[in-house]
């Protein structure tokens, strides 16, 4: 639609304006030389459809639409174009000027404009001394970020009504972007919990790593190690801390450089899902119980490391290795024809879907086959519905 063609020419609106305010809604069709309505007549060049419409006004509209007369479209689409046209710049002079913040709330809360201009807006927005949820302004403005970026927000609906809510946007984002303005909210301050998500989400930038570093949190130091894009230089700074350089040598995507940084913890690395082949063998190689049983439970196990971990004489290795998910179906066959591996079976997710049936009526290794995630998805596939 094109507001130019509605210069001074009037509409009609049934019920309420959504994103503008009544007030900004009104001054908005000033600004374009358009007039607002409260009845049809001769001159009425567009009817809208707003929110909270009454029945009679749904009546009206449907009698008016089955003439085919005018042109209706929904308050949405007329919204959005209108803030397509604002002038951003004059906008925030006046927010600014002002000092209103219930205007300012208005056009916080307005879900048509752009995430560039909302976030213009939200550095205007003072939240004092209070948390998110601590007052009514903040609330308000805590809803509408919530709202805008939450994914599935309609399966989710109040989700925007509390700090939980921020904190599932934190895991679920992979906006850099937004992981830095929430960062930046007065509010966090006191919540560690939402800066260690921030510090574990793989897609914070390098700028925001750091900023939560100098924290020098010790939580936070370990929501960082968990990071699996965490910088090379922040790594080396954790060297010499045994239970932050075990979580790096676990969840870091790990490369020659990294390999050789971490060889004081070779159990953690032997952890690490995603090391190649070459790596594994290496570690193989130091001939360790420990390191061996930590490579038996890593599911991204080598299939020849595998068998030659089968070889060992400790029988924690070998039962750990019949529960892992590399186990070759073959070899897993061969193995329920003893009962000698079957809780080892039950648990492990590549053992094939007959087998783990059998295992079911087995009172002994039933439970462990109801919490085998390979199992549970077949009774979901096939809507069986007993598990």
């Amino acid at each position: 639609m094109n507001l130019e063609q509605l210069k001074n020419k009037s509409i009609l609106l049934f019920g309420k304006s959504r994103a503008f305010s009544n007030e900004e809604f009104s001054s908005q069709l000033k600004v374009h030389n358009i007039s607002l309505s409260d009845k049809i007549n001769d001159e009425i060049a567009l009817i809208i459809d707003g929110k909270m419409m009454t029945p009679y006004e749904q009546n009206e509209s449907e009698k008016l639409y089955e003439k085919k007369i005018y042109e209706f479209v929904e308050i949405d689409i007329f919204e959005r174009e209108l803030a397509k046209h604002l002038n951003e710049d004059t906008l925030l002079m006046s927010l600014k000027l002002s000092a209103n913040k219930e205007r300012l709330k208005s056009f916080i809360r307005n879900s048509q404009l752009s995430n560039v201009m909302f976030f213009k807006l939200l550095k205007m927005y003072s939240w004092g001394n209070d948390d998110f949820f601590e007052n009514d302004d903040n609330r308000d403005v805590s809803a509408a970020f919530i709202s805008r970026f939450y994914e599935n927000i309609e399966q989710n609906h109040n989700v925007q009504y509390a700090t939980t809510g921020y904190v599932h946007l934190i895991k679920q984002t992979m906006d850099a972007k937004l992981l830095e303005v929430i960062l930046s909210l007065k509010p966090i301050e006191k919540n560690i919990k939402m800066k260690m998500q921030i510090a574990m989400n793989e897609f914070s930038s390098e700028a925001v790593l750091k900023i939560l570093k100098q924290e020098a949190d010790a939580e936070i130091n370990e929501a960082l190690s968990l990071n699996k894009k965490l910088s090379i230089e922040i790594i080396k700074d954790f060297l010499q801390d045994e239970k932050l350089a075990s979580n790096i040598a676990k969840t870091k995507e790990i490369d020659e450089e990294l390999f050789e940084l971490l060889q004081n913890y070779k159990v953690a690395l032997s952890l690490n899902e995603s090391l190649p082949s070459n790596m594994q063998k290496k570690l193989l190689e130091e001939n360790s119980d420990d390191i061996n049983y930590a490579l038996s439970l890593n599911n991204s196990l080598d299939l020849d490391i595998l068998k030659k971990l089968l070889e060992s004489e400790n029988e924690d290795i070998v039962l750990s290795l019949y529960e892992n998910k590399m186990m070759p179906v073959e070899m897993i066959e061969n193995a329920y024809k003893n009962n000698l591996y079957y809780k080892e079976l039950a648990q492990n997710e590549a053992t094939p879907i007959e087998i783990l049936y059998q295992l079911h009526l087995d009172a002994k290794y039933e439970r462990y086959v109801k919490t085998n995630a390979s199992f549970g998805k077949n009774i979901k596939e096939e809507n069986i519905g007993w598990l």
